[in-house]
């Protein structure tokens, strides 16, 4: 168990230690190196200011936006949500000015797009230094898996049935661009954009899929840019959030509303089409970008450690086979199907409150009061709420018209280890009038009847 929670935590500070499935034609190592000597903004993979705060023992400033400032006052508890940060006040930190506390620009972003809600300022005074340990929320496949299996007594004989079709008949509508990704991966390389067309007709199959395929893209975006706007947040230590947020709400007709990267698969020319949007240099690159990456991380996050990814097939295995197999594909699949189970409202607790559960046991043993997005340590950042050797202090706060936050009155408000209640995106994609982007907002104290305390969509970036 502490070992698949160590395979899915990334420390940028310290050499490449996954085990990894034989026969890639890049090791996570040379990803590694090209990702940070290659690429204009790959410095700030071990360079950034927030890894900075984490490792230096200061106190940390953290911002968090709420519409429920009444019901924290009131209830003076904080509960969290689970999604990228599995179980975690989801934040963004804040910079310690004499003009005041200045948002990183994800928080900027959640701000000025989130006009209604409350910001409140967090201090963490950590016990020592923190490792910059990030959770990467695309190796949680396996641990799905295993939770689903421990407690799948909880669900009928039909819905373990129901499961099981559903994930079958997703692999097998998708086995003919899994073998080809596997493929890529390893070294065998198909013209980029009927890759692109091929990944993007498999997300309806496999809704996997359209996570690592947004999560790339955010990662070329971040990495590659040479905006003004991406250099100013550069020198201030931080990558650009704004350049992925652009790209899915111009990819998905109504994502300001649904944030479901289930729904995200561009074909080939509408990729193009939105890279040269949001900066024109970086279209004629982004397809074989994708081809290359994308095979990369689908192999090692789908694959056990011990498989070769040049002898592994989807097509014609059975589920059986593919658990041992796959443990990292069926488990995300099976994470993504299960929602939909009728029964899940009343279920959601036993499967992700234990995987809370576990996460919270590794971080206070690793020293993480923190805990962080580490797909890049892009400043999704949050509170571990069961931290037994930290002291935290609680504001609401206000903006200034230059950006600044000052904290205004203090909020006696303690955490507690109970995560809000589960939402799931609709069925049929419908795009409902209610905001839905929840991973950043926690419902906090007494609890009113569903759906009107949310937890997080899943592992999303929003």
């Amino acid at each position: 168990m502490r070992d698949e929670w160590e395979h899915a935590h990334t420390d940028y500070t310290m050499p490449v230690q996954r085990r990894m499935p034989a026969s890639l034609a890049e090791s996570e190592s040379d990803w590694r190196h090209y990702l940070e000597c290659s690429t204009p903004n790959g410095w700030l993979i071990q360079n950034n200011a927030m890894t900075e705060t984490l490792v230096s023992g200061r106190p940390m400033y953290l911002l968090h936006t709420t519409k429920d400032i009444d019901a924290i006052r009131t209830s003076r508890q904080l509960h969290v949500s689970t999604g990228c940060l599995v179980g975690a006040l989801y934040c963004s930190p804040l910079v310690s000015q004499r003009q005041g506390l200045r948002p990183h620009n994800l928080g900027a972003y959640l701000m000025r797009t989130k006009p209604s809600t409350t910001p409140m300022v967090f201090e963490v005074i950590p016990d020592a230094p923190i490792r910059p340990k990030g959770v990467d929320y695309l190796h949680l496949g396996a641990i799905h898996l295993r939770t689903y299996e421990r407690y799948q007594s909880f669900l009928t004989l039909a819905e373990n049935d129901q499961l099981d079709h559903a994930v079958l008949n997703g692999l097998r509508s998708a086995a003919v661009f899994l073998d080809v990704a596997l493929r890529n991966a390893a070294g065998h390389a198909t013209p980029a954009p009927e890759f692109i067309d091929q990944v993007s007709d498999a997300v309806a199959h496999v809704p996997f899929l359209g996570y690592l395929y947004f999560e790339v893209l955010s990662e070329y975006l971040m990495l590659h840019s040479v905006t003004p706007e991406t250099k100013t947040y550069a020198q201030a230590g931080e990558l650009n959030n704004w350049l992925y947020k652009r790209l899915a709400f111009a990819a998905v007709d109504g994502m300001d509303q649904l944030f479901d990267l289930a729904r995200f698969n561009p074909r080939y020319h509408r990729l193009i089409q939105l890279i040269e949007v949001v900066e024109p240099a970086l279209g004629p690159g982004v397809a074989e970008y994708v081809r290359r990456r994308l095979s990369h991380l689908f192999t090692r996050t789908a694959l056990h450690p011990s498989q070769d990814a040049a002898s592994v097939t989807f097509q014609g295995a059975d589920l059986s086979t593919l658990r041992n197999v796959a443990p990292g594909l069926i488990g995300q699949m099976i994470f993504r199907e299960i929602r939909y189970l009728p029964r899940y409202q009343q279920l959601y607790h036993c499967f992700e409150k234990a995987k809370a559960l576990e996460a919270w046991d590794y971080w206070n043993s690793e020293g993480i009061p923190t805990p962080f997005n580490g797909i890049l340590p892009k400043g999704e950042i949050g509170i571990n709420p069961v931290y037994p050797r930290s002291a935290v202090r609680i504001w609401t706060a206000e903006q200034d018209s230059r950006g600044y936050l000052h904290p205004v009155e203090e909020v006696s408000a303690v955490f507690t280890p109970h995560l809000a209640s589960w939402w799931a995106p609709p069925r049929q994609r419908e795009i409902r009038t209610a905001t839905t982007d929840s991973r950043v907002e926690v419902v906090l104290g007494a609890r009113p009847p569903f759906p009107a305390q949310r937890a997080s969509i899943d592992g999303i970036s929003v």
